[in-house]
């Protein structure tokens, strides 16, 4: 009698590990996520034979992801061993702010034969309709969250620019930096390239030696009352041997950037330019930065800097509009490119601030000679629009409310309305988006501070030139920041949506009550 042959040993599954780490929580620590993998793996009957990591690294983009990006050309190359892919959870794998993105480059791994396991989630990743909508509905949240802690520390870093704290950059000729403790008190002056280390700990801008204030008080002197240009300044500042901050010789651009920057005159300016969530940098224009004046003490005085204010644009008032754009395109054509350093260091060039003064933004008079830096920037011509039809709205809306017999007053808040002595009011307007799928989404913003009883979101429609509808949201039932809502969105939110206000202004309708004998 032939014995039957017993089974061979069950074989093992070839994998690799990808770990991410950027500055999250101590829970995303790479060993973290190892020990987890590593578990999963023994349930699996997975072998782990190479680990790929990235630490320090954000999951915005794959750019700066060198091991990722190896990892993938692993797998398309067919230089991998193995034939799956362990990761910690979603996140890990990327927060791409378009969900598409993420589910490429796992769709690249799967077409060469690569499976991937998310090995902290409760669900299978096994091509199932129900993993599908789960890893969907992961992905677009874990882009969510970036957005939304990208609001927040923006929002953040204004409410200390208005307290009077630097935030990032070099002080500057003539400034320096000064670390403050939680209770205001001077620990000590920063140097070029350090940091606090203390997160309670601030920075402020402090007068710097007097060899330099007296520099920077003789340019706009120069300037100011000699009649010299930037460029004869920055030169007889070299023949003195005089270095900027950073140990380079004068130029142009450097001495203009002096001679208008208003932090000499201690404010504190902050989001001139951006750079949010990974995208190109953008030069906002001046209604977008954010400003609090006197923060610093400041070594010009006011009058002085007003007047070089006041030089610097009268230069451009002498040229025509085409003649200011003519010497825009002789700077195109030079460099073959545009910006705001450009424009300065150019010698027979208005300034970037004439041009942001003249044509309202830089942006503008990019467009008016044709050069596209390929940013659209058309959402702020419509936040433009939009704030000017904001009033509009508001005053119809009290409009409204009065003629029912309602009283409004003004909450002592900006943009929040006193309806009837016991209600406050918040009216925001919302514009429409287009995803990179062609998809609707509306961002409703919800004030904390303002605190407002009911909270009236205006959606616009797809030209944000009409209103679509509205969402009368009562301040008790609404606990987020900020909503970011599509067409639609089930009745636990759409529950509030209203194609006009008359529901709400029957509901602040003051009616009668017949006193009982």
């Amino acid at each position: 009698m032939i014995e039957p042959e017993s089974p061979g040993p069950t074989p093992t599954i070839r994998a690799a590990a990808y770990v991410r780490m950027s500055t999250e929580h101590q829970r995303y620590s790479t060993s973290n996520q190892m020990d987890v993998i590593k578990e999963y793996a023994v349930r699996k009957g997975m072998d782990i034979g190479k680990i790929y990591s990235d630490e320090g690294k954000s999951g915005l983009n794959i750019k700066g992801r060198d091991a990722l990006g190896r990892m993938i050309h692993d797998v398309e190359s067919g230089e991998a061993d193995f034939t799956a892919i362990l990761v910690y959870d979603v996140s890990r794998w990327g927060r791409f702010q378009d969900a598409d993105e993420s589910a490429y480059y796992e769709y690249i791994c799967r077409r060469a034969g690569n499976s991937v396991h998310y090995c902290a989630e409760q669900f299978d990743n096994d091509g199932s309709p129900i993993s599908a909508i789960v890893k969907s509905v992961k992905r677009t949240m874990a882009g969510e969250y970036s957005r939304e802690l990208s609001s927040k520390v923006f929002q953040g870093a204004c409410r200390l620019i208005h307290l009077g704290y630097k935030q990032g950059g070099a002080a500057g000729y003539g400034l320096r930096r000064m670390l403050v403790d939680s209770s205001g008190g001077h620990k000590g002056v920063l140097q070029i390239g350090e940091q606090k280390s203390i997160q309670t700990d601030r920075v402020i801008l402090v007068p710097g030696p007097a060899e330099e204030v007296a520099i920077v008080r003789w340019m706009y002197k120069q300037f100011v009352e000699e009649g010299e240009c930037e460029s004869k300044i920055a030169a007889a500042a070299n023949e003195k041997g005089i270095f900027t901050d950073f140990g380079r010789p004068w130029t142009r651009g450097t001495v203009h950037e002096v001679l208008t920057n208003e932090k000499y005159i201690g404010n504190n300016v902050y989001h001139r330019t951006s750079f949010k969530l990974k995208k190109k940098h953008v030069q906002n224009p001046s209604d977008k930065w954010v400003r609090a004046e006197g923060a610093f003490v400041g070594i010009v005085p006011q009058d002085l800097f007003s007047t070089a204010q006041e030089i610097i644009l009268a230069r451009s008032r002498k040229l025509s509009d085409d003649e200011m754009l003519g010497r825009l395109r002789d700077v195109l054509q030079k460099h073959g490119r545009i910006s705001g350093i450009l424009i300065d260091e150019e010698e027979d060039t208005p300034s970037s601030s004439a041009f942001r003064s003249r044509f309202g933004s830089l942006v503008t008079a990019y467009q008016l000679i044709g050069y596209d830096p390929e940013i659209d920037y058309g959402f702020m011509e419509i936040n433009r629009r939009l704030r000017k039809q904001h009033p509009e709205i508001v005053a119809q809306t009290v409009e409204n409310l009065r003629r029912i017999g309602a009283h409004v007053s003004e909450a002592g808040k900006l943009g929040v309305l006193r309806v009837n002595g016991e209600l406050n009011v918040s009216i925001v307007l919302c514009r429409h988006q287009e995803t990179s799928s062609g998809s609707s989404r509306w961002v409703i913003r919800l004030d904390e501070g303002l605190k407002p009883d009911i909270t009236i979101a205006v959606r616009m429609t797809a030209t944000n030139e009409g209103i679509r509808d509205y969402y009368i949201l009562p301040g008790i039932d609404m606990t987020w920041e900020k909503l970011r809502i599509a067409e639609e969105n089930g009745i636990y939110l759409d529950a509030y949506r209203a194609d006009t206000l008359d529901g709400f202004l029957n509901m602040t309708r003051q009616t009668s009550i017949p006193q009982a004998a």
